[in-house]
């Protein structure tokens, strides 16, 4: 939870950056696509050397814990300009492959029965952890955005400390041999393929959801308060810290209490069709995004809550099912990997969405997040046909 925080500070500040180094919004999204891509870089060299499976979980997440500290610390008080930005940004998700699936390995090595659980559990404090910058910028008059990220810097260096005392569980394995082949083997065998099919369609939605919500809850929410207030001084005063709240309760306190929640039901369901009817509900509410916009916010709150319970919902039972399919020996492996493709397509999503609002408008700019959860329900069909004490 705390060292996710560094993942999308600059997404709650971005106007402020934007403003100060005149940047437009396709710049402002390099932002946060180069941390995506610095995770995917960071996950595919990890799982290419099977780093999760062969380091300590302790000595490898202080280590990077640190140094995305230290990186957006630098960016802070050191970056002149874009370009040393992006450097920067690129490098903290290098450093987050060492945090997000270690994290992810430690906990199924705690957990054989109930795991679909504790995963929910351990994600839901992802999801907090990266809406925290939003709930920073929603107290009161806007932080300055240098402050905000030495904010989240500080919170990296909590977590270092804290995860010196981080150990696996009963079910850990012994320390795997090298073994760079079983990045394709996992994907030779069918049952993890489908699961990590699925994974990857709620991968299209979920970043591009998350990165861009404050942009579309700011728009909305300046038609409605126009029609309400004509006093436009007041609207721009409190439009900043009434988007970063409502951005707070989506992302962070709906998408925790979704991946709990997912979790619960899960032990009776089993993970894979608990995914399912997440995709299926996610995807639905990509396409209601368009009838909802503008409207009052009695409206609008409650439905984007949905969508933010649903829209991370399935991602830790994505992450249990792997864990039971994949080989016990290299699970961090295959956690990594998974992270690494799924980080990858949201890279595009999050250039994608920017460019359809600026076209059509941001009313229009979810729809295409919708084809995610299609594909991800139509992978992950035949799975769900597996008996429950399959899936559990």
């Amino acid at each position: 939870m705390l060292t996710l925080s560094v993942w999308f500070s600059t997404a709650a500040v971005a106007p402020s950056i934007s403003q100060e180094w005149g940047l437009v919004s396709h710049e402002t999204s390099w932002l946060t696509m180069s941390v995506q891509i610095g995770f995917v870089v960071g996950a595919l060299l990890s799982a290419a050397v099977n780093l999760a499976d062969r380091v300590s979980p302790h000595a490898l997440m202080t280590a990077a814990a640190l140094l995305a500290g230290s990186l957006t610390l630098m960016f802070a008080w050191v970056a002149p300009n874009l370009s040393v930005a992006i450097a920067l940004r690129f490098l903290t998700g290098v450093a987050l492959a060492g945090i997000y699936p270690v994290g992810v390995k430690v906990t199924a090595s705690w957990f054989r029965q109930g795991r679909a659980l504790a995963m929910g559990i351990m994600i839901g404090a992802t999801a907090l952890g990266s809406a925290t910058p939003h709930l920073i910028t929603g107290f009161g008059a806007p932080l300055p955005w240098r402050t905000l990220l030495t904010a989240t810097s500080v919170l990296c260096g909590v977590a270092a400390l804290i995860a010196l005392m981080i150990r696996e569980g009963p079910n850990r394995q012994e320390r795997a041999p090298l073994r760079p082949g079983y990045l394709l083997d996992m994907f030779r065998d069918p049952a993890q393929r489908r699961v990590n099919l699925g994974y990857f369609g709620h991968m299209w939605e979920l970043y591009g959801f998350w990165t861009w919500l404050p942009m579309y809850l700011t728009a909305s929410l300046v038609i409605t308060q126009a029609q309400t207030s004509p006093d436009t001084a007041l609207l721009e005063g409190q439009i900043e810290s009434t988007v970063g709240m409502l951005s707070y309760l989506v992302i962070g306190i709906c998408g925790a209490a979704g991946c709990v929640l997912a979790g619960i039901v899960a032990k009776k369901l089993g993970s894979c069709r608990v995914a399912s009817w997440s995709l299926a509900m996610s995807g639905v509410c990509c396409v209601a995004s368009i009838a909802v916009f503008g409207l009052s916010t009695w409206i609008l709150i409650p439905f984007l809550c949905v969508w933010g319970v649903s829209v991370v919902a399935d991602s830790a039972q994505f992450s249990a099912e792997l864990s039971h399919k994949a080989d016990p020996r290299y699970v961090g492996t295959a956690l990594t990997l998974q992270m690494a493709v799924g980080f990858l397509i949201t890279a595009v999503t999050i250039q994608i969405v920017p460019i359809i609002a600026a076209e059509f408008g941001w009313r229009w700019s979810f729809l295409v997040l919708a084809l995610g959860p299609l594909c991800g329900v139509l992978a992950m069909k035949k799975r769900s046909q597996l008996p429950v004490r399959q899936r559990a």
